[in-house]
């Protein structure tokens, strides 16, 4: 682990069994079936900065936030955190993406934030609990009088807010947010994103942001890892990634933000749907929808090598255009 880095992904997997029932697969002689949603993951989120993982619905990056949280274990694999302030092992909360079903409807705001508070013991009495919880409600946008009232008094965007003062109620050093504004309007996206932003720049967070929106991504991150069925295709720096994208799965998912200056810009439309994860194509999972595929690219998996320009790149093409410039990182 780099000293610099709050949490290093080592080569981590992760296969679920979606096998029929075992009576099902006696009388059909049916075997076991295992999808790989995750598939040999490696990545390092610098400390207080963001990595953000992008890429289309089904790519593995929401089972990612899950193992990094440890609501799921790796099938093969390291996840290793840094430690936090004074050696103590770093604290890490999670913000889901539907506010409408992450929130106990049954629990008034006050008891929502203040169970960690009490499960935790981070603060000795009841008076200590309510300045606490006032203190959270008004960090993120709130009124503390807002305590009193159900979830379902809230909107939308005021729900996500609840959501984001739950998990700084155990006073956490890492967030990993799974689609925190997907749910959300544009316009309250763009706010809840700021108050992230401003908490991030007050409290010195680190965050994984997950996300299929690459223009949210472009605000948040300090890096953006690319997700293609289970595999980061590409890596790099924030703005290196949006001036210079190498793999075409990139180009593609940058050719869907729509353009204010030139909307009616020239697009190679790409065609083909996403495979399914149970049947991945061989070699290079994005070679059927590749404009720049040939035999290789269908054959052999392409390796993750390290790139001029700071960044990374799983692509056989693009390794061979920049020839010796390319090389395996470490």
């Amino acid at each position: 682990m780099s000293p610099a880095s709050a949490l290093t992904v080592t080569d981590m997997s992760r296969r679920f069994d979606v096998s029929a029932p075992w009576l099902n697969r006696v009388l059909e002689r049916k075997p076991r079936v295992w999808v790989r949603a995750v598939d040999d993951v490696s990545f390092e989120v610098p400390q207080g900065g963001c990595l953000s993982l992008v890429g289309e619905s089904g790519c593995g990056k929401s089972t990612v936030a899950r193992l990094v949280t440890g609501l799921y274990r790796p099938s093969e694999g390291k996840i290793a955190f840094a430690p936090g302030a004074g050696g103590k092992p770093l604290s890490v909360q999670m913000i889901f993406q539907d506010p409408y079903a992450s929130l106990n409807p049954r629990w008034r705001v006050f008891d929502i934030i203040a169970e960690p508070l009490r499960e935790l013991r981070l603060r000795e009495t009841e008076v200590e609990i309510a300045a606490r919880v006032a203190e959270l409600l008004r960090t993120v946008g709130l009124a503390a009088s807002d305590g009193r009232k159900f979830p379902h008094e809230f909107s939308g965007g005021q729900r996500q807010r609840i959501s984001i003062a739950r998990a700084l109620a155990s006073e956490p050093d890492f967030l990993v947010c799974d689609e925190p504004t997907s749910a959300l309007d544009v316009s309250v996206q763009a706010q809840i994103l700021n108050l992230m932003r401003r908490l991030q720049d007050e409290m010195g967070l680190t965050y994984l942001f997950i996300s299929h929106d690459m223009s949210v991504v472009r605000h948040m991150s300090d890096q953006i890892a690319v997700m293609y069925l289970g595999r980061i295709v590409e890596q790099a720096p924030t703005e290196v990634l949006f001036s210079g994208p190498k793999h075409p799965y990139t180009q593609l998912l940058l050719e869907t933000i729509p353009n204010v200056t030139d909307p009616h810009r020239d697009r190679v439309p790409q065609s083909g749907e996403v495979p399914s994860p149970l049947t991945p194509p061989s070699g290079c999972t994005f070679h059927p929808r590749c404009p720049l595929a040939d035999a290789r690219c269908s054959a052999e998996r392409p390796e993750m090598l390290a790139m001029p320009n700071g960044g990374r790149v799983a692509c056989h093409r693009v390794a061979e255009m920049t020839g010796t410039m390319a090389r395996r990182p470490g």
